[in-house]
């Protein structure tokens, strides 16, 4: 990964994680806790594919690891969020262009979802058994409704960084790849296209300065 790829996937990282620990954890909301690494993590992937969503997961999962009060065996979540992170990458509009919030809304319920199963499935080849006790689909249900309720605060505003870190010189693609990864989800449904608002000022702009040019000449001949 480049340089400002790892700053900034580093940042985002850290940040979500100390907000977990410290406000999302405190709630005891029922069921599962919302996962703002792993909407970070989901951010991330779908702005730099499955290679880097697996190396952003796995060191966003580990640093959750290490991190107090963490119960549960080292590399276990790193696990999870390094597949969790490839398998998002893997649905990177090849374009550029999320059309609208639909795709991204059913990646984070299918993210939710699919890392809840792989803990408690990891958990349970190790002998952790927390998740049946605690009742897994009540976990499954709780964990995809905070996630998606969440998404819209973060996983824009990350990928709206990611996509601005993209245009630094050290990164790997240019900046016309991912420009318009997160305003799909931003605008989806609106039918706003940014390229043809332009388009429309520069013919106003143009039409303006020709209406300007026919009077100057009209004076001129008075």
């Amino acid at each position: 990964m480049r340089v400002n790829r790892i700053l900034l996937s580093s940042s985002l990282i850290v940040v979500a994680l100390v907000l977990q620990v410290s406000v999302l954890a405190r709630l005891h909301l029922p069921g599962a806790v919302p996962d703002l690494l792993l909407l970070v993590v989901l951010g991330l992937a779908l702005v730099y594919g499955h290679v880097g969503g697996a190396l952003v997961g796995f060191a966003a999962g580990l640093l959750a690891d290490l991190a107090p009060p963490a119960d549960h065996a080292a590399g276990r979540y790193a696990l999870v969020l390094c597949v969790i992170g490839y398998l998002a990458g893997l649905v990177k509009p090849e374009s550029g262009q999320v059309r609208t919030a639909a795709g991204p809304m059913l990646v984070v319920v299918a993210a939710a979802v699919g890392s809840t199963l792989l803990y408690a499935g990891v958990g349970a080849l190790v002998g952790d058994t927390a998740a049946r006790h605690v009742g897994l689909s009540g976990l499954l249900f709780t964990a995809a409704l905070y996630d998606l309720l969440l998404a819209p605060f973060v996983v824009p505003g990350v990928m709206a960084l990611a996509r601005r870190a993209e245009n630094d010189p050290l990164a790997e693609t240019s900046s016309g790849t991912s420009g318009g990864i997160s305003s799909g989800w931003l605008s989806g449904g609106t039918g706003l296209r940014i390229g043809g608002q332009r388009n429309g000022l520069r013919v106003k702009a143009a039409r303006a300065r020709s209406a300007r040019a026919g009077r100057i000449k009209g004076v001129k001949r008075l």
